[in-house]
């Protein structure tokens, strides 16, 4: 069975959220799922139960705050942190061997230059090995799209946050 690459970009609300629902549809068919969550914390609400129903949550480098907020050092530092998590990654999806892998946010981490391109190329390229894979983000590189098999790009037509509103406990984290 060939294992196919999905990314789901763009500037709307809804992409990780695609992202849990395919991995609970592959716990659901007994699968394993592997999830890595760049730049988040760990208090997203779906963790918890995805755990739970026995995905392996990779402990990704964690984000005190936005890449904006942070300044020259900050932004240099969590690239570091980036990039020495990469080969403990590929070392641990080797050794899962997951149906599905999903690596929420790696657009993104990838689009600010904290993970280089090639190394992201490599950690989709370990995840194919061993089954499907989805990455998100906004900013998908071409090299991603390329390679891509599912490219799905959601568009943000009205959000809440652009009159004020901020992030919400159990609808947007």
């Amino acid at each position: 069975m060939e294992h196919l690459l999905q990314v789901y970009t763009g500037d709307g609300k809804g992409k990780t959220t695609a992202s849990m629902g395919a991995a609970l549809r592959m716990i659901g068919h007994k699968g394993k799922v592997f999830l890595v969550q760049f730049m988040k914390m760990d208090n997203s609400g779906e963790l918890l139960p995805l755990k739970e129903m026995g995905v392996n949550i990779y402990p990704a480098p964690q984000f005190n705050k936005f890449t904006y907020q942070m300044n020259e050092d900050e932004l240099k530092q969590a690239s570091e942190d980036m990039k020495n998590a990469v080969d403990s990654m590929i070392e641990a999806i080797n050794d899962f061997k997951p149906a599905l892998t999903v690596f929420d946010e790696l657009c993104v981490a990838t689009g600010l230059k904290l993970i280089d391109e090639k190394q992201a190329l490599k950690l989709i390229d370990t995840a194919l090995i061993h089954g499907e894979c989805i990455v998100t983000g906004r900013y998908a590189p071409a090299s991603f799209l390329e390679k891509a098999d599912y490219v799905s790009e959601i568009k943000a037509v009205k959000h809440p946050f652009n009159e004020g509103m901020p992030a919400r406990e159990g609808i947007e984290w």
